[in-house]
């Protein structure tokens, strides 16, 4: 792949970043410490710090980021794509199509290779694992975790270049009520949607109860002014851009010691959206979709408890479901339900396991973790078609559970070199695998998998301000049951025996602070890719179509640098930057370019406290140009440059009340991350907040 060319706006964002960086040569993620944290709800890391008093670095996790509530509210970040944009090594990209999907990438890694959980459990659909970034809300958060490379074998299989998770609240009061409410404004004032978030919750001797919802509704988006309208898209408001999304979580926990809790908590979350049209393709040729509901519930049980005060078991268990329905009308009207295009596909999914972990020292400054995990997935679909006349298949249902064995161990063999090493042995049983054309039921071969995952890392304090690190992790990812049977609407051929898609991550970090107030932490990482799994050319009994194979092969790499200091006594500033080179050798595609994510990304801010009061936040967001590809496949070509310009304020009313305001694309620029997708222009956010 050829490398980024970098914009004038970019590099201009690049110059603003050195010269903040030569300002404020240090660095820390936003809120190291989320306040109400739901510590159990956190998934593995490796926290780099040394165990000597006079440490000064604050605490991080090793290949990893936190982006706390405070950082989300500020920069008004409401929906997990955009939020993510914020870290160093993870960015936002939009599928574009018929299914117009918020994605992210984690050091160069997409969604089917990152896992997503919410309170350590999985988010997982069975059938494709097409999670949708847009419905996934943060405002009723405390926190949202990021590893990078290296995830740990602990957490599970699946985490081939990274891992996503979500962790949700608990109280720290006897009494505490949090509320929020917002209104989304476009570029010209309109009212474009609203948004609100409360919570209630008790921390008692003993025990504590919580209890918080929340809901974004988008009625529209607007254009940026300079869009030039086409027939597909008049500019102004974006055609079909509504999305409604909302979220509640409950739970119960009890402390009947210092060291040991108990929690039951129940999530629940449900969206609805459409999906704007290609600007530019015929519209004979567009297919016009829309998700009437896009439902995921969890129930699960998380405990830690202590034994002997030398070890530790953590237990977790769970029951979550997925619902979905999508539906194809006949035009662009969204209103009717008569020809052969039209349809309505309906998920119904349910997943449940558990997991044990045990902790236990093996003699001074060394610790042995293990772990079990065991996860059965059913998939159930069927689907209605209106022509030529309306007929509803039979439920098709697929059956699987995943196991994995893992163990952990971390010493330190002077009082500055900590050794961790890890390994897991995944595997799958597949019990079902159905489908339904023609009039008859199709039974697939069932076909298992397994495979072996290896880490390792060395961590070493030089002294009380300084910390480096080097890791090398060998993770895979099983693939799903739309990659192994899906026929693609009869353009494709099932292939059971499909292999897992395979990476080795490897990184070197340092971490510093060389100031008070002030650190940098910088890393380069490197991964090695392989049997990734591409649609190639396959003749099927005298028909060509595709079959997906395990035929691609590549590598990633790249730096990243973060940034934080106070540069006045009222003043902080920041830099995120990361650059990410990918290549992918496809053999079905000579042309072949991995699309969606930039190479050059940055963001910087300024936080100035006018008063005790008055804080003032602008920020700069910028990426260079990224690869996409017509509808048709049949060229590829970068687009999606920009240089975003945005500012909040946030006021303190009284002590409990307090009002943010700002804009997002000030300059309103016009610019798209996928073919024929352009993005929302400038628009405005009101927020008022109370807390007691």
């Amino acid at each position: 792949m050829k490398q980024c060319h970098v914009s004038a706006p970019v590099q201009m964002c690049c110059r603003i970043a050195s010269a903040l960086l030569l300002i404020v040569p240090t660095t820390r993620t936003y809120a190291q410490q989320a306040t109400y944290t739901f510590g159990l709800g956190r998934i593995e890391e490796i926290i780099v710090r040394a165990d000597r008093t006079e440490q000064t670095l604050p605490i991080a996790p090793m290949s990893g980021a936190r982006l706390g509530a405070d950082a989300i509210a500020r920069f008004n970040v409401p929906i997990l794509d955009s939020a993510l944009d914020l870290i160093p090594g993870a960015s936002a990209s939009n599928s574009g199509g018929s299914r117009n999907e918020r994605l992210f990438f984690v050091r160069g890694f997409d969604r089917f290779q990152v896992p997503l959980s919410i309170d350590g459990v999985r988010v997982y659909l069975p059938a494709d694992n097409r999670l949708d970034a847009g419905f996934f809300l943060t405002s009723d958060l405390a926190e949202i975790q990021v590893q990078k490379g290296y995830v740990s074998v602990l957490d599970g299989p699946g985490g081939l270049g990274g891992a996503v998770n979500l962790v949700t609240r608990k109280p720290e009061t006897p009494l505490e009520v949090h509320f929020r409410a917002g209104a989304v404004l476009g570029r010209d004032g309109s009212a474009n949607g609203s948004s609100a978030y409360g919570s209630i919750g008790s921390l008692q001797d003993g025990y504590y109860v919580y209890a918080s919802g929340a809901q974004t509704d988008i009625s529209r988006s607007q254009l940026p002014g300079d869009f030039i309208a086409t027939v597909n898209e008049g500019g102004g408001f974006r055609d079909h851009s509504k999305r409604n999304n909302w979220r509640v979580n409950v739970k119960a926990g009890l402390l009947p010691n210092e060291t040991d809790e108990y929690t039951l908590s129940y999530t629940k979350q449900g969206g609805e959206k459409e999906a704007p049209l290609h600007t530019s393709d015929p519209i004979a040729s567009q297919r016009f979709w829309a998700w009437p509901y896009w439902d995921i519930d969890s129930i699960y049980f998380l405990s830690t408890t202590a034994i002997d005060d030398t070890a530790q078991v953590e237990t977790k268990a769970y029951y979550n479901t997925f619902k979905n329905g999508l539906f194809a009308y006949d035009n662009a009207t969204y209103t009717t339900q008569t020809l052969g295009r039209a349809f309505r596909s309906y998920y119904d999914d349910e997943a449940y396991g558990g997991s044990v972990q045990g902790e236990m020292p093996l003699g001074e400054g060394n610790a042995l973790k293990a772990a079990v995990h065991f996860r059965r997935d059913v998939h159930v679909e069927y689907q209605t078609s209106f022509a030529p006349t309306m007929f509803t298949e039979p439920e098709q249902e697929n059956r699987e559970d995943t196991w994995s064995l893992a163990v952990e161990d971390r010493f330190r063999l002077t009082p500055h070199l900590e050794v961790i090493a890890g390994a897991s042995y995944d595997w799958r049983n597949l019990h079902a695998a159905e489908d339904y054309t023609g009039g008859a039921y199709i039974y697939y071969p069932l076909a298992d998998s397994h495979a072996w995952n290896g880490q390792g890392a060395l961590i070493y304090t030089i002294d009380a301000d300084t910390i480096i690190y080097a890791n090398v992790s060998h993770r895979t990812r099983f693939p799903t049951i739309f990659e192994r049977f899906s026929t693609r609407f009869g353009g494709a051929t099932s292939n059971p025996n499909l292999k897992p898609e395979r990476a080795t991550n490897a990184e070197f970090g340092v971490r510093a602070a060389l100031k008070d107030d002030a650190q940098i932490d910088a890393a380069l990482f490197h991964s090695d890719v392989s049997d990734v799994i591409v649609s190639v050319p396959f003749v099927f009994q005298g028909t060509n179509i595709t079959q997906s194979q395990n035929v691609g092969d590549g590598e990633y790499f790249g730096v990243e640098i973060s940034a934080d200091a106070a540069i006045a006594k009222d003043t902080t500033a920041g830099l995120r930057y990361t650059y990410t080179h990918r290549t992918l050798d496809n053999p079905a595609n000579a042309a072949f370019k991995l699309t969606g994510l930039p190479a050059h990304q940055a963001f910087a801010y300024i936080t100035y406290s006018l008063s005790d009061s008055l804080t003032l936040s602008p920020n700069i967001q910028a990426a260079s140009k990224r690869w996409t590809v017509t509808t048709n496949g049949a060229a590829y070509y970068r687009t999606g440059s920009y240089t975003l310009l945005n500012f909040s304020a946030d006021y303190k009313v009284t002590e409990n009340v307090s009002l943010s305001a700002g804009v997002k694309n000030l300059f309103d620029a016009n610019y798209a991350l996928t073919d024929g997708f352009p993005e929302e222009g400038r628009n405005f956010f009101l927020n008022v907040t109370a807390n007691f």
